[in-house]
Formats: structure tokens, C-alpha cells, sequence
């Protein structure tokens, strides 16, 4: 059975064979749903559906009226795909399209296999033992950590909106953990510009700059120095 959700253009939902769109609670209830299919890739906070569906404020009634919309969606769409209660994420059958997601390409594909490898690596490697077998595969589960670090915040750029705090606290992460590895200094750059805060890219290039000079005698790589040139220009 296909599962398809057009979001860009006219707001198409066909789910299990079925036409949805014209059973979905009115305006808010096509914007709660679109919202949620276009975050699917993570849980979403009731107060960021408040937000999404209300930015100038709805005072004390929102909590009501949200809770009166995810009702109505869930007796569309069933329990099974809306499920939650603080945090709400629609669960769609894995073969399902979306056209915005075939629009961002790789992103989201890349995004949920990066965040579970980087969970895994965190857990450390049989933390009460130690012989010299383990040390060898804890450092490489670091490098996984960094690794999958890099993956998460790409993929965070290259979905924008919400998801590049997610993109921040990465590379923020990265330069924390290897602080000479340039990748994380350049991605922090990149959140940084995406988010047009260029100063501080700029300045996440002269720390980067003067750490490297300071301990180490060399300087940044072309790569980053052409992040660099271009943020300058």
C-alpha cells in the first residue's frame, strides 16, 4: 500500500491507499500535520507546535486548542502514525515519500543512521574492563564519535530550519573533542553563515587561527581558509 505526502504546491495525503487531505481538521490541521511530516525525522515539542501553528500567540488558549487538533488528527490518522504526548512525531510506513524530503536529498536518509551510531559510540566500549584489545576498539569508537559528529551536523545543514541547533551543538561538540581537527571549526563557520551570524563564523575562524599558530607553529588548511575568503566576501 503507497504512502505519499505532497507538502510543496497543493497538500496531497495519501496514506495506506487512502486520500486524508480533505478529512484533516481544517487550516491548523493541515499545518499541524504538514509540520509534522516536514519534522518527522524526530520528535517535536508541544511548545514548538504552539509556535508553528500560533507565532503571534494564542495566550492560554493554545494548550486547549492544540490538544482539541491533535485529537481530531489522530482519529484520522490513527494512533499507530501519531503517537506522543508531550513530544508528537507521525510514524509513516518506511517505504513512504515525501516530496520535501526527495527535495533535500540524502539529508534525511543520512541524518537518523548518523544520530544512532553517535549515540552507540558515546555508551564507551565495555567501560569496567581493560585490556590492551579494548583500548583498541574504544579508539575506534572515538573516531566514530567524530566522525558521525561530522555526519549529524552536515545533515543538520542541509535540512536548515530547527535542525541547525542540532548542526551547532555538533560541530560545538567536535571542537570540544578534537580541538585541532578543522572539520568541526569549519562546520561551526557554516551553521554560523546558514544562520547570518557571519561575525561569529569569522570569529570561530580566528580562534581556530590563533590555537593552531599558538600550539601548534602551522596554519589553517586551504579548505578552511577558503571558508574563510568567502565568508569575507
Amino acid at each position: 500500500m503507497e504512502t505519499r505526502i505532497q507538502l510543496c504546491g497543493r497538500l496531497v495525503v495519501l496514506v495506506h491507499d487512502r486520500r486524508l487531505e480533505d478529512q484533516l481538521p481544517g487550516r491548523q490541521g493541515r499545518l499541524l500535520f504538514a509540520y509534522l511530516a516536514a519534522h518527522r525525522i524526530r520528535p517535536v515539542s508541544r511548545h514548538e507546535l504552539k509556535d508553528a501553528l500560533w507565532p503571534d500567540g494564542l495566550s492560554k488558549a493554545a494548550d486547549s486548542a492544540l490538544n482539541a487538533l491533535l485529537s481530531k488528527l489522530r482519529h484520522v490518522l490513527g494512533t499507530e502514525l501519531l503517537v506522543g504526548r508531550s513530544e508528537l512525531r507521525l510514524v509513516l510506513p518506511s517505504d513512504a515519500w515525501i516530496d520535501l524530503e526527495a527535495a533535500l536529498g540524502d539529508w534525511v536518509q543520512a541524518w537518523g543512521p548518523a544520530r544512532v551510531a553517535l549515540n552507540i559510540a558515546r555508551r564507551g566500549f565495555l567501560r569496567f574492563e581493560t585490556a590492551p584489545w579494548i583500548d583498541e576498539q574504544r579508539r575506534f569508537l572515538e573516531e566514530v564519535e567524530l566522525r558521525a559528529l561530522e555526519c549529524v551536523a552536515e545533515a543538520g545543514l542541509g535540512l536548515g530550519g530547527p535542525e541547525l541547533a542540532s548542526a551547532e551543538r555538533s560541530g560545538r561538540a567536535l571542537i570540544r573533542l578534537a580541538p585541532y581537527r578543522e572539520s568541526g571549526h569549519r562546520l561551526l563557520m557554516k551553521v554560523f553563515e546558514a544562520s547570518g551570524n557571519v561575525a561569529e563564523a569569522i570569529w570561530v575562524y580566528e580562534v581556530l587561527c590563533s590555537r593552531l599558530r599558538d600550539d601548534l607553529g602551522i596554519v589553517p588548511s586551504p579548505e578552511t581558509r577558503e571558508l574563510h575568503r568567502r565568508l569575507l566576501a
